[in-house]
């Protein structure tokens, strides 16, 4: 049975869910805190490359940065009372999503080809950890895992594209349904795939924030130009439904809110987990409609230019916003799920 495309897992989830609701005042709610910012551009095409961290190059040696990027892009959290994975780059120490940016920056900086396949297929969990040293004595977690992933891709780079994933991209005829087919056929560790009430879902996080992050980092052009970039969701992660709950977008049941009060970890493709996620992508989903009608309404007063609205610079600004307002949202803590998709 074919996995259902993350817009229709999203939507099948969320209807079928039995302990995440949507909240349509929420939706509406948040619509009008984001739409501003999407009218100002300040959430646009070019807000990526605005990240210090983040490359500023348009060329093949960044597809490949954003590449490795992605292979990479998962599981930071530690545990409560355990010291955070930190790196230190250019003076600055960064953790999280960031300590994975610097981290890459510097390998690169000192010599190590960290963004060439055919070094990532011959990479050893010794060397990886030379990559990823850390300013505290807690090591990046699932090292293992990362090894695994970087042998894999690096090897199938190497065996059918020519050592690139340029040349992955660039047979998928600026198609981002079918950039996102062939990421996930070809590379088991970013097929994202769960059972959920008898239907096999797809939710793909990292194969479609990879496509994103390409399409955002050249602006829409050139190695960037997707004639369906639409088509993609939000990046259902443990993040911003942390962020859609605080802002009343999403809620919980007593029985899962109660299990991530009390710290418990969600096995990877269990039911509580697949509806956070599923939920999070249709709710973004209702938020990006939502966004397009105040975008009509204001276009037909003559109130304003028709600007790009997607799941992907909503989510952009939700984890933006999540990660700044870590203090306020304290009372809301995040799912904990241990797992290579996110």
């Amino acid at each position: 049975m074919a996995a259902l495309s993350p817009r229709e897992s999203g939507k099948f989830i969320a209807s079928c869910a039995k302990h995440v609701s949507i909240k349509s005042k929420g939706v509406q709610k948040v619509a009008k805190l984001i739409y501003p910012d999407l009218t100002k551009s300040l959430y646009s095409v070019k807000s990526w490359r605005k990240h210090e961290l983040h490359p500023k190059e348009w060329n093949k040696a960044t597809v490949d940065w954003i590449f490795l990027l992605d292979t990479l892009n998962f599981s930071f959290w530690v545990e409560q009372d355990t010291q955070p994975f930190v790196v230190k780059y250019r003076g600055k120490c960064y953790t999280g999503y960031w300590a994975l940016c610097a981290a890459i920056n510097r390998a690169l900086e000192n010599g190590i080809p960290i963004t060439t396949p055919s070094y990532c297929a011959k990479i050893t969990k010794e060397k990886l950890k030379v990559v990823f040293e850390s300013e505290t004595l807690t090591e990046i977690p699932l090292i293992e895992e990362r090894v695994k992933n970087l042998n894999e891709t690096g090897r199938i780079l190497v065996e059918k594209y020519k050592n690139s994933f340029v040349n992955m991209l660039k047979s998928c005829n600026k198609s981002a349904t079918a950039l996102l087919d062939l990421i996930t056929t070809q590379f088991p560790c970013f097929c994202d795939v769960a059972n959920f009430q008898g239907q096999r879902v797809g939710l793909h996080k990292r194969p479609q924030i990879l496509i994103a992050d390409i399409w955002a980092c050249f602006e829409g052009k050139g190695f960037g130009e997707f004639s369906d970039i639409d088509s993609l969701t939000m990046f259902a992660d443990y993040l911003v439904p942390r962020g859609l709950q605080f802002l009343d977008v999403i809620e919980y049941s007593n029985t899962l809110q109660s299990a991530i009060n009390q710290g418990k970890h969600l096995p990877n493709k269990s039911e509580l987990e697949v509806e956070i996620r599923g939920c999070s992508i249709w709710a973004v989903e209702l938020i990006c409609q939502e966004l397009r009608k105040m975008q009509d309404q204001n276009c037909r007063n003559g109130n304003g230019d028709m600007v790009v609205i997607n799941a992907v610079l909503v989510d952009f600004f939700l984890w933006d916003y999540t990660k700044a307002h870590e203090n306020t949202i304290a009372g809301f803590p995040m799912h904990k799920t241990r797992s290579i998709y996110y």
